[in-house]
């Protein structure tokens, strides 16, 4: 059935409830209510067994990312009454000198941890939180640098998840040689290398733009953080007493993709990693690094075996609010998808359906996608609905020399769209890996991701009315140097 433009109507109201109201608990779910509404023509009982029968089936598929969320947080508590992130907050403070010192090794730690967003949400904002903190940069701050180095650097690494389902996507409309195809859409992916660019110039920027630079000059407390307790903590706490089941959870992690992946059997590293089940292997390396903090902890007497137990429940319900957001945020992606509302199609066929040139094409596509990812939340939704779309179209046409720009195009608008948008899974985790409040997070974060967004588009049309696909990057950075400076120049004027 078509639904037409009430298919995109429960991502919009959702989204414009959360930024009245800054709610965004209450603002997705009388989103996903009236998608339940449309779907079933005003039925309320209809719509609400088929709204919370497809939250039950959201939850089941994602119900090992639910563990590792609990279990990730079980395992930053435990480390944190121990006394290692303290420890640890207290050697790289004595290291770390400036702020910009600060900012700089938490964006070099997100690019370093490419495997996968969810991973690199949480486990940049647990290591890098207590050093930023100590160097008085706001949590907005934290949260807008592990956002603009998870979905950006995972999809140009070749070995990461989501190059995985980008070259399955790919493989499945016959285009030979997919992982080649992807390979060469990395030079072009313009908004995830312009909004890398901008996380290392801001690091020795010292004035931030549009709300960013409110939190980092007033009250942070109050105005980007969540609601935090200070937990009694053990003074004989060390460095390795973080370290170590950091390195544990990201060594077993890596171990268990592999293992998954097929790799022990004779697949190569590259398709091992592209089939591995990585929810699995981050609950299994969870549980690993949680037992290693055990043995840690518990034999040197920083804590007790209750104090551990406790610790792992009170970590457990730290991550409650992160959990209920994002499966709100699944449920509303599920119903606005190709099952039930099937928005994304209604996007689709509204640009595909029009005569465009093809000079146009990387442009247009590039706004299509993140209207549509920001939209649903979703950046590989976005994917898997338009790369099967856009890549036939190309073969019949005969225009296949467009299939890398366009591809690029593809990939930017979904990281793009997915950074804008409040209803977003990796927005919503960036949020809770830097402790921020998430609505100030969107809010601050906005900014920044529109000057990139702005010149990644002129880079785009740059690259389609010239057929030089390599410009797209270096206009952009050309571009984006502009708005950044005038966009500095209009905070500071507001300060003046």
């Amino acid at each position: 059935m078509d639904f037409g433009i009430l298919s995109i109507l429960p991502a919009l109201i959702a989204i414009i409830i959360a930024l009245i109201t800054k709610e965004v608990i209450t603002s997705l779910l009388f989103g996903i209510l009236s998608g339940g509404l449309i779907f079933c023509h005003g039925h309320i009982l209809a719509a609400l067994e088929l709204v919370f029968s497809l939250m039950g089936v959201k939850v089941g598929d994602n119900a090992l990312m639910i563990i590792f969320l609990g279990l990730l947080g079980s395992l930053v508590m435990v480390m944190n009454r121990a006394g290692g992130s303290f420890a640890y907050g207290k050697w790289a403070g004595s290291k770390i000198k400036r702020k910009s010192s600060a900012k700089l090794a938490t964006g070099i730690l997100g690019s370093l941890i490419f495997i996968d967003d969810y991973f690199n949400c949480l486990t940049v904002g647990a290591v890098m939180q207590p050093i930023t903190d100590g160097k008085g940069i706001s949590r907005a701050k934290l949260a807008h640098i592990i956002d603009s180095t998870a979905a950006p650097i995972c999809i140009l690494a070749p070995i990461s998840s989501w190059a995985a389902s980008v070259v399955a996507i790919i493989g499945d409309t016959g285009v030979a040689n997919p992982m080649q195809q992807f390979l060469k859409t990395i030079p072009l992916n313009a908004y995830a290398l312009l909004t890398l660019f901008m996380v290392f110039y801001f690091a020795f920027s010292k004035t931030e733009i549009g709300l960013m630079e409110d939190f980092e000059r007033e009250d942070k407390s109050r105005l980007s953080h969540t609601k935090e307790e200070v937990y009694e903590h053990s003074d004989k706490g060390k460095v390795i007493d973080l370290i170590l089941p950091i390195i544990t959870l990201i060594g077993t992690t890596v171990f268990m993709m592999l293992r998954t992946g097929g790799y022990f059997e004779g697949v190569s590293a590259g398709a091992a990693f592209g089939d591995a089940d990585v929810n699995l292997s981050l609950v299994v390396g969870s549980i690993v690094a949680i037992f290693i903090a055990f043995i840690l902890f518990v034999p040197r007497k920083l804590m007790t075996f209750r104090e551990f137990i406790d610790g792992t429940l009170e970590g457990i319900k730290s991550m409650t609010t992160a959990i209920a957001i994002l499966i709100l945020a699944w449920t509303i992606g599920g119903i606005s998808g190709s099952e039930y509302l099937n928005a994304g199609g209604y996007i689709a066929d509204i640009f595909t359906h029009h005569d465009i040139p093809m000079w146009l094409l990387p442009m247009m596509i590039f706004l299509i996608s993140s209207l549509l990812s920001f939209a649903t939340g979703t950046a590989w939704g976005t994917f898997g609905i338009l790369v099967p779309i856009l890549v036939p179209v190309l073969m019949h046409m005969n225009q296949m020399d467009y299939l890398h720009i366009v591809l690029a195009s593809i990939f930017s608008g979904s990281v793009f769209g997915d950074h804008c948008s409040p209803i977003s899974d990796t927005t919503i985790l960036s949020s809770a890996g830097a402790g921020c409040d998430h609505l100030s997070h969107v809010r601050s974060q906005l900014p920044y991701a529109m000057l990139a967004g702005g010149a990644a588009l002129f880079g785009f049309f740059v690259a389609g009315i010239t057929g030089v696909d390599l410009l797209v990057f270096p206009v952009g950075v050309v571009v984006l140097l502009g708005l950044i400076f005038l966009a500095k120049r209009r905070t500071l004027k507001k300060y003046s």
